[in-house]
């Protein structure tokens, strides 16, 4: 038996390629799989979401602008919001925020057409504005909700 020392030579740039390139197929393989198989559908996308169901009645919301309130009033029946109206709305409050009133008849009809919070828009010039009096009429219309709002009810 002949112990004859054999040398392998491994040059590092070729490991590094051949490291990457395994890595980069992975990947690869990896990503055309997750594109490629079929996408799985809600199992509840079928079923039919039955309408908002609330407790009918009047609910309110507080907005507190410059130490002055101003409630957010709701008005719904078992399945619709029939309007939504700010009440106690001081002049000075008007006069310091301009954009409260035109902002909030923009929601408030967008909001009884559709029935819904979903889908609502408004402009950039009135967001901020927008998105508290949405805030102020989510929370109401959360009241109203027929889960709980046997104790929430406010007139």
């Amino acid at each position: 038996m002949s112990s004859k020392t054999k040398i392998v030579v491994l040059h590092l740039k070729e490991l590094i390629y051949t490291g990457i390139f395994a890595v980069l197929g992975i990947l690869f393989i990896v990503l055309l799989i997750i594109m490629f198989l079929p996408k799985n559908k809600d199992k509840d996308s079928n079923i039919v979401q039955p309408a908002n169901s609330y407790m009918p009645g009047v609910y309110t919301t507080s907005l507190v602008l410059n130490d002055n309130v101003v409630d957010i009033e709701v008005t719904v029946d078992e399945t619709n919001i029939n309007s939504i109206r700010i009440v106690n709305l001081d002049e000075a409050v008007s006069a310091m925020y301009p954009l409260i009133e035109p902002a909030f008849e923009d929601l408030a009809s967008q909001i009884c057409d559709n029935q819904s919070l979903n889908g609502i828009t408004y402009s950039d010039d009135n967001k901020y504005t927008s998105m508290v009096l949405l805030d102020a009429i989510k929370a109401s219309l959360q009241k109203a909700e027929a889960t709980g709002a046997a104790n929430s009810q406010t007139r």
